[in-house]
């Protein structure tokens, strides 16, 4: 089934959130991340969690805390698999300024260039009524979607549509991204924010049209295979899958916490699945701060080797979305006022990118809907790591 409200929520928040700032505990001093963490994890509050601190010139923290799998008595490690969910998004939207910087591809090409289906859209202009009663007045919208609208989360487009049921990944990226044409605009292109799936989705149907390859081939041979991301992946071997955490929530009657799927996703992971760009991807914390290193490094993947150009990362990590919008929204990114970007995903992961520190800090965690108070604690973890390593890594 699509992602619960709330969960998208979390995704689109889980950023801001990470940069609430908070008292500080004793253990913040600290020389060591896990030691920080380990009070929220006795108290019950988060099971494990990975933290990566990376700076312009390569990891300056890996640490492992807590278990990856609570029952079966697993410690977490460095090593550990995550569904890093809508964290697939910037990945994406990376992987499309490849193209861009290529000028096979302009931010501002209507998507119907690309997938003819969109000649044909709707938007709503009024509405009365709720459920079955409800009466929709549709028109032709004002101006087409182009890719820079779906990419930050302003083509107007609902997050998903009813083929990607009960699981968002059970259909070919060619199907979802046509059925999105069928859907009416809930905004005129370019006017409102409404986080979206199908937008993302839709990014990624152009790589492949575009490329002439397959989205995730698009992904492994310009991106994952050239930034050394070895363990992301949309189909997790079975070497992978044991290394997965596994997903918690807090249990019923607010006691602990429980075990959890990943119902947003097909079961087993190595079944007849099909990749999502709007939030399918597993991944490590090292590989995670990889692709935050290529960011900090304006493009560059070291010893010569560019994989954006300047301009594309500007792109990336600068406002998109309207100024009279209270959302502020980048390609694929949310955007700090402070210059900083990231993301999250639906069960808690987050990258933080801060250029003027030259640093980003990686949380992985697999929490499905805990108390909220591993958002302190990941808020902890990012200034202790801005303290103790933002001075001099500019």
């Amino acid at each position: 089934m699509a992602l619960p409200l709330q969960r998208v929520k979390v995704a689109m928040l889980s950023f801001a959130l990470a940069m609430i700032t908070a008292p500080l505990p004793a253990s913040a001093q600290s020389d060591s991340a896990a030691e920080i963490l380990a009070p929220l994890i006795d108290a019950g509050h988060l099971a494990g969690a990975v933290i990566v601190v990376t700076g312009r010139d390569g990891t300056l923290v890996e640490e492992a805390v807590g278990m990856a799998d609570r029952e079966a008595q697993r410690p977490m490690a460095t090593d550990s698999m995550f569904w890093i969910a809508s964290m697939t998004k910037p990945i994406t939207a990376a992987a499309l300024m490849i193209l861009v910087d290529e000028g096979k591809i302009t931010l501002d090409d209507p998507v119907s260039k690309y997938v003819p289906e969109f000649n044909d859209l709707w938007v709503i202009a009024s509405r009365e009524g709720e459920g079955t009663a409800e009466q929709r007045v549709l028109k032709r919208p004002e101006r087409p979607i182009t890719i820079r609208h779906c990419l930050s989360h302003t083509s107007g487009l609902p997050f998903s549509s009813t083929v990607e049921r009960p699981t968002l990944d059970g259909v070919p990226l060619a199907t979802t991204a046509r059925s999105y044409a069928m859907l009416s605009l809930e905004s005129e292109p370019g006017t409102a924010y409404r986080y979206s799936n199908a937008g993302i989705n839709i990014a990624g149907r152009i790589i492949e049209v575009v490329a002439g390859v397959p989205y995730e081939t698009f992904l492994d041979t310009r991106l994952f295979g050239p930034l050394g991301m070895k363990d992301t992946t949309f189909r997790p071997d079975m070497g992978q899958i044991a290394r997965i955490a596994r997903s918690y929530r807090a249990s019923a009657d607010g006691s602990g916490l429980e075990p959890v799927g990943i119902s947003q996703l097909t079961w087993p992971y190595d079944a007849q699945r099909y990749p999502m760009p709007g939030g399918g991807l597993f991944s490590t914390a090292s590989d995670c701060g990889r692709f935050c290193r290529l960011l900090l490094n304006r493009g560059s993947a070291g010893e010569g080797k560019r994989i954006l150009s300047e301009a594309a990362v500007a792109e990336l990590s600068r406002r998109q979305t309207p100024v009279d919008l209270p959302e502020s929204y980048g390609l694929g990114f949310s955007v700090g006022g402070d210059g900083a970007f990231g993301h999250g995903g639906a069960h808690a992961t987050n990258m933080t990118i801060d250029p003027a520190r030259g640093l980003a800090v990686v949380w992985m965690v697999q929490d499905a809907g805990t108390p909220p108070e591993w958002r302190t604690g990941e808020g902890h973890v990012r200034q202790w790591a801005f303290g103790k390593f933002g001075g001099g890594n500019q």
